[in-house]
């Protein structure tokens, strides 16, 4: 008779232990991936400090690194202060912060719409903003602050018009994305119409713009985009706590009480504008957006979207990017077509991946 209620208070023990067991494992999991995340953090962080600091000491006068840190500090004779605050600083700042906003760009677009090419330079948000700019410039000869103006605002009203135009009582990503392209291919045919009216002397430097340049770059397109990212950073860390629930899919994250639609227009519309600013600084540099999210999520697997590793990772791509374009070819190139020779290979084999899923094969 007593047997009944022993065997019972040890198969409740033997569950209280499996119990325990499965917390601790998942807690030791969890441990394992902060710790990576953190680990991957660090190292690509230090790889941007050490290819900033090569960027400030290499070019036509080289100097140690000690000079270039004294100079930093306020040290240094004027010719040193010149090259290093005054031409290579604001230029090396300006990769690391367009890096940056790309990366972050393209991590919260691909994530979003659960779809790799789901990039703002491939569905036509960076074509909007290349459309008004080169617009503005070639017609109306609009420059400096109001160009980037302008630039920021064809990203924004291209982002707003994808948006509505695949919306079927809901956004689906593989509908974004082709909506997307096919208005960047619309986009880009008034880009190349407007450039083939202008002088040639006028198209060639918008053709420079539009290969994704940081050659001439000063503290003036700097100091606009750090304020931007200063904004926009921290809306989109806020907005993205909608993310996890959104990578369940629309009814799991309805289940769960979150607000799909809305949640995700907001990470939308950040993503449109980091895009934006990044353009309007720097043009439309191809691929680093498309990249720099799978690699950072490579590097951190299950960590969902690694908004902090993608936004690192794009800031190391267009550094190590725009040093080749100065120093590694016979002529100083724009930093745009050396992320195209490393992201065009990446979307060839992630179609021939997609066509060999897609055929069964």
């Amino acid at each position: 008779m007593n047997r009944t209620p022993a065997v019972t208070k040890n198969a409740t023990h033997a569950d209280d232990d499996r119990l325990a067991d499965a917390v601790r494992q998942v807690s030791a999991v969890r441990g394992r991936g902060l710790r990576r995340s953190v680990l991957v953090g660090s190292g690509l962080f230090a790889a941007v400090v050490v290819v900033f600091g090569i960027s400030l000491s290499f070019g036509d006068m080289v100097m140690p690194i000690g000079k270039v840190v004294a100079t930093l500090f306020g040290g240094g004779d004027g010719g040193s202060q010149f090259v290093v605050l005054e031409l290579r600083l604001p230029r090396a700042l300006l990769a690391i912060l367009v890096g940056v906003a790309f990366g972050l760009s393209g991590a919260v677009f691909q994530t979003v719409l659960r779809n790799p090419l789901a990039s703002p330079d491939l569905i036509g948000i960076s074509a909007g903003a290349s459309a008004v700019a080169v617009t503005a410039a070639l017609l109306f000869q609009v420059s400096g602050l109001a160009l980037s103006a302008s630039a920021l605002t064809g990203s924004l009203v291209a982002g707003a018009a994808i948006y509505l135009l695949a919306w079927r009582q809901g956004i689906a990503g593989q509908r974004l994305v082709l909506v997307g392209i096919g208005v960047g291919m619309g986009l880009s045919s008034i880009v190349w119409y407007v450039m083939a009216r202008s002088e040639v002397t006028d198209a060639q430097e918008a053709f420079r713009w539009l290969a994704g340049s940081l050659n001439g770059r000063s503290w003036n397109q700097m100091w606009p985009l750090l304020i931007a990212l200063g904004l926009l950073v921290p809306l989109t860390v806020l907005a993205a706590h909608a993310l996890r629930p959104l990578q369940l899919g629309d009814d799991a994250a309805a289940g769960l009480g979150a607000k799909v639609e809305s949640g995700r227009l907001a990470l939308l519309a950040c993503a449109t504008a980091l895009a934006g600013v990044a353009t309007a600084a720097a043009g439309p540099v191809g691929f680093v957006a498309f990249v720099a999210a799978p690699i950072a999520r490579r590097l951190v697997p299950g960590r969902g979207a690694a908004l902090p590793q993608a936004a690192l990772t794009g800031a190391l791509i267009v550094l190590v990017a725009d040093f080749a374009a100065q120093h590694l070819f016979p002529v100083q190139l724009p930093v745009g077509v050396v992320t195209s020779i490393i992201g065009a290979p990446y979307l060839l084999l992630l179609l021939a991946r997609a066509n060999r899923v897609g055929s069964g094969g």
